[in-house]
């Protein structure tokens, strides 16, 4: 659910501020989340080599850490922004924070699952991860409109996107603590050792 708060909200804002405030194209625009896009995907397949080996909680946790820094660091841009240290830099920490997020979030929804049930947990986090994006961005999107009020200078669109942003990474930090608190280290570690049997059964 909080992943999906900061997610949804991340790209919706990302775009605004790339658009109403730097004056990107709408393909421009677009093309500018390729890194982030291929970060993501090269991020999950490292954090699915890493939950066998540290199990998914520590790799979590990271991600969630790293989703915030990215939100915080999407916080201070400029109204005369550029797109190395104002798009581009904080993309990167939140894409490897996605990416390590999304898979040991599924892995922990059906950890300790009966067989019959994993398709309906994993239905279910994919739901609430739904059900947060438009929670979140509801959320995020009035408190932007509230500082914005109508006015479409770029210095007052900014500071709302700003607000956005740093709201957004409190819910990543909410889900930091949830993870570290909620989910049992024995399942993380359980997962280990399960990763560790089924590949000596392989070989």
């Amino acid at each position: 659910l909080l992943i999906g708060c900061s997610l949804f909200a991340m790209f919706f804002f990302i775009s605004l501020y790339m658009q109403q405030v730097l004056g990107y194209s709408p393909i421009k625009a677009g093309l500018s989340y390729l890194p982030l896009a291929i970060t993501i995907i090269i991020s999950a397949g490292v954090a699915s080599a890493l939950v066998t080996k540290v199990g998914f909680k520590p790799i979590l946790a990271l991600g969630m850490a790293l989703i915030a820094i990215g939100l915080v660091w999407f916080g201070q841009v400029s109204a005369h922004g550029d797109f190395v240290s104002d798009i581009l830099g904080p993309s990167l920490f939140a894409a490897v924070g996605l990416g390590f997020a999304f898979v040991p979030v599924t892995i922990a929804a059906v950890s300790g699952i009966e067989d019959h049930e994993q398709g309906l947990a994993s239905g279910l986090i994919n739901t609430s991860q739904q059900v947060g994006g438009a929670l979140g961005l509801a959320v995020l999107a009035a408190i932007a409109n509230g500082i914005i009020n109508g006015a479409h200078d770029p210095a007052t669109l900014t500071e709302g996107f700003q607000a956005a942003f740093l709201v957004g990474a409190v819910f990543a930090v909410l889900g930091l603590l949830a993870t570290l608190l909620l989910i049992r280290s024995s399942d993380s570690r359980a997962h280990v050792e399960l990763s560790g049997e089924a590949a000596e059964a392989s070989q």
